[in-house]
C-alpha cells in the first residue's frame, strides 16, 4: 500500500474505532482533525469526501471511504487480519455481528446521544425516546454478551478481531454519554463476556497509542472518563 492512508477524525468519535484498527494492523497513516467545535464536518470540503457529514472518513488508494463498518472491513481485507477469511465457516456469523454493531447497537446509541436529529427539538420527547432506548440497549447488550459466550471465535485473546475494537468503544460511550448521575443504569460487570473484551482491549498496544493520541485516560473501556485530547473536541 504505497499511498498513505489519511484518517479524518475527531477525538473519541467513531474514528477511534478506525484508529484502533490501523494501529492493530501496523499500517502507516496520517490524521486530519475534523474540528467539531467549528462544525468542520459540515464544511464543503469535508462533505465532498462524505456527503453525510459524519465522522470518520478514511482516504485510501480506492478513494474516500465512510461508514465505520465499511472502513473496518476494507482494512481487514487489505491485511487479511482481524476477521475470519472469506469462505471460512466463521465468516458469515462474524459479519452478522459486525454489522449488528454498526446498524443496531451503534445506531441506537446515536439516537440516544442526538435525539433532536431524529424526533425534533422537544425535550419531553427526548426523555421518552431515551427511556425506550435504555431498555433496548439493555436487551442489545445481553444479546451480544450471550453470543460472545457461546461463540468465542467472534473475539480473540491472542488474535483480536474487529469486534474486539468496535465493542469496547461502544461500551465506553454507553457509560460516558448514555448514563447520567440522575439516571444510573449501565454496569459493565453485568455483562461478563463484554467485560472481558474490554479488559483485553486495555492491554493492547493499539489502545495505548489511542490513549495518547486522543487523551482517553488510564482505563478507557473498563472505567472510562471523558477524553482530554491534545487537539480538537469530542463533542
Amino acid at each position: 500500500m504505497t499511498t498513505p492512508l489519511r484518517l479524518h477524525y475527531a477525538p473519541d468519535n467513531a474514528s477511534l474505532i478506525v484508529r484502533l484498527a490501523l494501529e492493530e494492523l501496523g499500517l502507516p497513516y496520517e490524521t486530519i482533525l475534523v474540528d467539531r467545535s467549528q462544525q468542520a464536518q459540515r464544511a464543503p470540503e469535508y462533505l465532498r469526501l462524505n456527503p453525510n457529514g459524519t465522522i470518520p472518513v478514511l482516504e485510501t488508494p480506492d478513494g474516500a471511504l465512510f461508514e465505520t463498518a465499511a472502513i473496518l472491513l476494507w482494512l481487514s481485507d487489505q491485511a487479511a487480519r482481524l476477521a475470519p477469511a472469506p469462505g471460512s465457516a466463521e465468516r458469515g456469523r462474524f459479519l452478522t455481528w459486525l454489522f449488528w454493531c454498526s446498524n443496531t447497537l451503534h445506531v441506537d446509541l446515536r439516537q440516544y446521544f442526538y435525539p433532536e436529529k431524529y424526533i425534533g427539538p422537544d425535550p419531553s420527547h427526548h426523555a421518552q425516546l431515551r427511556q425506550m432506548l435504555r431498555q433496548r440497549l439493555h436487551d442489545h447488550l445481553r444479546m451480544v454478551d450471550a453470543a460472545l459466550a457461546v461463540t468465542p471465535a467472534l473475539t480473540g485473546k491472542d488474535q483480536p478481531t474487529l469486534l474486539d475494537l468496535y465493542l469496547p468503544c461502544l461500551l465506553r460511550w454507553t457509560k460516558l454519554y448514555a448514563e447520567t448521575a440522575q439516571t444510573p443504569w449501565f454496569e459493565l460487570s453485568a455483562y461478563p463476556a463484554l467485560s472481558e473484551v474490554c479488559r483485553r482491549a486495555e492491554a493492547r498496544n493499539s489502545t495505548k497509542a489511542a490513549q495518547i493520541a486522543e487523551g482517553l485516560g488510564p482505563t478507557p473501556f473498563t472505567a472510562p472518563t471523558f477524553a482530554i485530547p491534545p487537539e480538537g473536541s469530542a463533542t
